[in-house]
């Protein structure tokens, strides 16, 4: 999917030279795509042609967000919540990272499996429904090891840049991030699965809007919010590493 990178590239190189603060959270997710592109072409996946969809269509949610914010038509309110706070450059550059990440996600990621599962799911055996959730896992192993080509190409060079105004950035902690995400994601999966189970359309619209509303508490705590905490659902100590609260 070279179209996908260059499309992030040519985004970054735009907002970097403009001192966008958006670029922080997609230069992170144009390394995590570079990863998993590389990882399916070698085959480590039970049906690369189901994880290349979601890849693609993972990176459409985003780009419709983006539309929507630039195009100053709403969109989901934790997206609003991060692009907002790259353009008021209140944040460090992990909470930017991270506000990213919880928003591409926590809600994001919910919406785009209920998407791909919804018309197959009923007809998967036990075990195609087994090797979904592995491909689905495998990715977990893809972030934890770009996670320190994250830390050394976007976080360390954002930090030398902006240190005159942003001393505080805080260290990109891998082992905090890695449990963190993977934590997220298999919240995720189960949120996707109980998606799956409404059949009414209003039914699967509140629960839009209840995956949106959490994902936003969570975004306010990342963003120094207590108020957030208890959205949060995982050991804040974990926040405290990345220096967040």
């Amino acid at each position: 999917m070279p179209q996908l990178t260059e499309r992030m590239q040519a985004l970054i190189d735009r907002w970097h030279s403009i001192g966008d603060h958006r670029a922080i959270f997609l230069a992170c997710y144009l390394r995590m795509t570079e990863n998993m592109l590389a990882t399916v072409e070698h085959g480590a996946f039970h049906d690369p042609a189901w994880v290349g969809r979601l890849i693609d269509d993972f990176a459409d949610y985003y780009f419709v967000a983006l539309a929507a914010w630039e195009q100053e038509s709403g969109g989901p309110l934790v997206w609003q919540h991060a692009f907002e706070s790259a353009a008021r450059h209140h944040a460090t550059i992990v909470q930017h990272l991270l506000l990213g990440v919880n928003a591409h996600i926590n809600y994001d990621l919910v919406l785009v499996l209920d998407d791909l599962l919804r018309p197959e799911w009923p007809s998967l055996s036990d075990r195609q429904r087994q090797e979904r959730r592995a491909d689905y896992d495998k990715v977990n192993h893809v972030i934890a090891q770009t996670i320190n080509r994250v830390q050394d190409e976007v976080i360390a060079p954002y930090a030398r840049a902006m240190r005159v105004i942003d001393v505080a950035f805080g260290p990109l902690d891998e082992w905090c991030t890695a449990h963190l995400i993977r934590n997220w994601r298999n919240d995720v999966w189960q949120q996707a699965l109980q998606t799956l189970a409404l059949t009414g359309s209003e039914e699967r619209i509140a629960m839009r809007r209840q995956i949106d509303e959490v994902a936003t508490k969570r975004a306010r705590l990342l963003s120094g919010d207590a108020l957030g905490a208890r959205a949060f659902g995982y050991p804040l100590r974990w926040l405290n590493r990345l220096r967040l609260i």
